[in-house]
């Protein structure tokens, strides 16, 4: 599978299609989603080019992965989530419920939240 640079998370990160943007730097782009599942939802992506979690982490330099995951609390903390917990997803692939072919995390908090996976 190649990548897709038409994907929706492309276009948001060449500034095509407007985002509530978080965060970013050179290297991540946070921001929130537009159909939250919980109180607070906001994506993490990086900016490089990467399908899904395998790509990234096989792709990636150690730089940029070590990078990533580093400004994940630095966003829980700005959002007010870092204390009272959060959730971190990844879907990787069709039956992992990956919807953008981009990878990216959520991150969800703001309240408690419900059962980590619904009815199969």
């Amino acid at each position: 599978m190649s990548y897709d640079f038409n994907n929706i998370f492309a276009r948001i990160l060449r500034q095509e299609i407007p985002c509530n943007k978080v965060f970013e730097d050179e290297k991540v782009l946070a921001f929130h989603d537009i159909n939250p599942k919980a109180p607070l939802h906001i994506l993490i992506i990086p900016k490089g080019s990467y399908i899904n979690f395998h790509d990234f982490h096989t792709q990636a330099s150690a730089d940029e992965i070590t990078h990533f995951y580093a400004k994940i609390p630095e966003i829980a903390a700005s959002q007010g989530v870092l204390d009272s917990g959060y959730r971190l997803i990844s879907n990787c692939g069709l039956n992992g419920g990956q919807e953008v072919p981009h990878y990216h995390v959520h991150l969800l908090g703001g309240g408690k939240l419900g059962a980590m996976v619904g009815n199969v």
